[in-house]
C-alpha cells in the first residue's frame, strides 16, 4: 500500500529543521571536534608562515579538519568542499563561527593542506590522542607509578632519550602487548610495463619537440622527424596481444628505445639552435628530467638482458614509486609506499613510511622504544610474524624482559611442546589485531589506493588514514562510556526502587543484594 501524504513537496521556507536552528550536541562531528587537540598544534602550524608577508593562511583546525572530513567520507577534494559548503556540522567542525552557503576555500587548497601539515605533524597529533585516551592496566603498575598515560607521555617526551633510569629510581615493570607488522599502500597507477613506460615517454618527448620547434621555426626549416605514427602502430601491435612472446616483446622494447633516444637527441639539437625550456609547462619540464633516467635504466636492462635495476622508475608522473616485492597471493609485486605500524590496545601508530623496500625487522627496536615513550614502560610481549624473530631482535627483547612471540630457537623439549603450541596459538590470536586494522584501512578508508601524486602529500594521506581510524575508535569508546553510565544509572535506580518497596525482604532478594 502506498499513501501520498501531500500532493507536492513543501516549500523551502516551510521545511522543518528538527534542531530549531541550533546544532545538536549529539552529532558525531560535534563530539569529534571536542576530542581533537586543535590548540596544541596551532602555534606550531602558524610558525610555518610569515607574520608580515602574503595572504592570511587558513587556520590549523580548518586544514586538518578538511583532511579528516575527506578521509572519513571517502570523497574527492572537490566533493569534500561541496560537502562542507552544504553541511553546517562540517563547518562547525572546521571552526567556523556561523553557517555560510559559500565554500570556505577552493578545492585546490586541499593539496596545500597536505603539503603544509606533513606526515610528521599528523603523527604527532595521532600520538597525542593515543596518549590522552589510552587506559593502562593498573594492576601491573607499581605503587610509585601513578601517572596517567597523558602525564607519562609528557614526562617521557621531556627526557633526553636515554634508557638509563638509574637516577630516577627503578624502572616500571613491563606491561601490555605490542603488535607490529608491515604492509604496502598501493598508488593509483596502472600496472607498469617496460613497453608501456617507454611508449609514454616517447609520446611526451614528441609533445616537447612540438613546443620547442615553434621557437626556432624561423631558423630550422625542417621539423625533426619523430616517426610517431609508425612508433604508435608498432607499440599497439604488441600491446594488444594478450601474452606476447619474449622475442616479440624484446623487439618492441628495442624499437621504442631507439625512438625515445632519437627524440631526446632532437631536443638537445633544438636547445642548441636557440630554443628555451622556459616555455615548457611544469609537467613537461619535470617529465623531461625523468625520461633521461628512464632511458638509461631501460637501455641497461635491455643490453644486459635483466629485469631489475637499482631505483627503478615505474611511473613518469610519480618517479618516487618503486616495486615492492611482498610475495602476497595475487599481488606478488605492489607499487606504492611500504609502511610499518604498531597496535597497542586497538590504537594504531604509523612508525615507518618508505618508498623503497625495507626489512621491517630492522625497525622493531624503534617501535618498542616508541611504545615506551607513549606508555612509560616496555611492553610485556611483542607479537610479530616470523621475519621479526631475528637473533638481534631476540637478544634486544631478552635484555629488556620482553617476550617475543614465536617458538624459541633450537629443538623444543618434549614436555613443553604442548605448552608452546598453546602459546603460539594465543599469540596468533593477538597478532590478528594488526591484520584487522590493515583490512579496515584498505576497505573502509583509502589505504588500498592512494590517490595523491606527490611523495609528501601521499605520506600525509597515509598518516591521515590511521589518525581517522583512531578517531573513529575514540568515538565508539565515548559511546560505550555513555552507555555504561546510562545502564548503571538505570540499575541503581531500579535497585533503589526495589529496596524502598521491600525493605524487610532485602536480604532474601538475590538481585537487590
Amino acid at each position: 500500500m502506498y499513501r501520498r501524504s501531500t500532493p507536492e513537496q513543501l516549500s523551502f521556507e516551510n521545511f522543518y529543521l528538527p534542531f530549531g536552528g541550533k546544532l545538536s550536541k549529539d552529532n558525531r562531528w560535534v563530539k569529534l571536534a571536542e576530542v581533537i587537540p586543535w590548540q596544541e598544534f596551532e602555534n606550531e602550524y602558524a610558525a610555518l608562515f610569515s607574520e608580515d608577508m602574503g595572504a592570511p593562511a587558513k587556520e590549523f583546525r580548518m586544514a586538518l579538519g578538511a583532511l579528516i572530513i575527506k578521509e572519513k567520507l571517502g570523497t574527492s577534494d572537490a566533493e569534500t568542499v561541496e560537502q562542507i559548503r552544504e553541511n553546517p556540522y562540517l563547518q562547525y567542525f572546521l571552526g567556523l563561527w556561523e553557517y555560510s552557503d559559500k565554500a570556505p576555500f577552493e578545492a585546490s587548497m586541499m593539496v596545500h593542506f597536505r603539503k603544509r601539515l606533513g606526515m610528521e605533524m599528523i603523527n604527532r597529533v595521532n600520538k597525542h590522542i593515543i596518549c590522552s585516551v589510552m587506559v593502562e592496566d593498573t594492576s601491573t603498575q607499581t605503587s610509585e607509578d601513578n601517572l596517567s598515560p597523558k602525564d607519562e607521555c609528557k614526562t617521557n617526551s621531556s627526557d633526553s632519550g636515554d634508557n638509563d633510569d638509574s637516577d630516577e629510581g627503578p624502572s616500571p615493570p613491563n606491561a601490555g602487548a605490542l603488535v607490529v607488522d608491515a604492509t604496502c599502500a598501493p598508488a593509483d597507477i596502472r600496472y607498469p610495463t617496460d613497453l608501456g613506460l617507454l611508449n609514454e615517454a616517447r609520446e611526451v618527448s614528441e609533445e616537447i619537440i612540438d613546443v620547442l620547434y615553434e621557437q626556432v621555426r624561423d631558423k630550422e626549416a625542417t621539423k625533426p622527424r619523430t616517426y610517431r605514427r609508425k612508433a604508435r602502430r608498432q607499440y599497439l601491435a604488441v600491446a594488444k596481444q594478450r601474452k606476447p612472446k619474449a622475442k616479440t616483446l624484446r623487439k618492441a622494447i628495442g624499437q621504442q628505445l631507439r625512438y625515445l633516444r632519437r627524440n631526446l637527441n632532437h631536443i638537445d639539437a633544438l636547445l642548441a639552435a636557440g630554443a628555451s625550456l622556459s616555455l615548457l609547462s611544469a609537467r613537461q619540464y619535470r617529465l623531461l628530467l625523468v625520461m633521461s633516467e628512464v632511458l638509461r635504466q631501460q637501455q641497461l636492462m635491455y643490453d644486459k638482458r635483466i629485469h631489475r635495476v637499482e631505483d627503478r622508475i615505474v611511473s613518469l608522473s610519480q618517479p618516487h614509486l618503486r616495486p615492492i616485492v611482498r610475495g602476497k597471493a595475487g599481488t606478488p609485486v605492489e607499487f606504492g609506499a611500504k609502511l610499518a605500524v604498531s597496535v597497542t590496545d586497538g590504537w594504531v601508530s604509523l612508525d615507518v613510511v618508505s618508498w623503497d623496500a625495507f626489512n621491517e625487522a630492522e625497525h622493531l627496536s624503534e617501535q618498542i622504544e616508541a611504545f615506551k615513550e607513549r606508555c612509560g614502560h616496555y611492553p610485556a610481549s611483542v607479537h610479530a610474524d616470523q621475519i621479526y624473530r631475528t637473533r638481534a631482535n631476540r637478544a634486544y627483547c631478552r635484555e629488556r624482559g620482553i617476550r617475543l612471540s614465536g617458538p624459541p630457537l633450537g629443538r623444543p623439549a618434549t614436555d613443553t611442546l604442548t605448552e608452546q603450541r598453546q602459546q603460539t596459538l594465543a599469540d596468533a590470536k593477538v597478532r590478528n589485531q594488526v591484520e584487522g586494522k590493515f583490512g579496515q584501512a584498505k576497505r573502509r578508508f583509502s589505504l588500498n589506493r592512494v590517490m595523491t601524486k606527490l611523495s609528501n602529500t601521499s605520506e600525509t594521506a597515509i598518516a591521515i588514514t590511521f589518525l581517522v581510524m583512531n578517531l573513529e575508535r575514540l568515538l565508539w569508546a565515548l559511546f560505550f562510556v555513555l552507555l555504561s553510565w546510562a545502564v548503571g544509572f538505570t540499575r541503581c535506580f531500579w535497585l533503589a526502587k526495589v529496596s524502598y518497596s521491600q525493605p524487610n525482604n532485602l536480604q532474601h532478594n538475590p538481585i537487590a543484594a
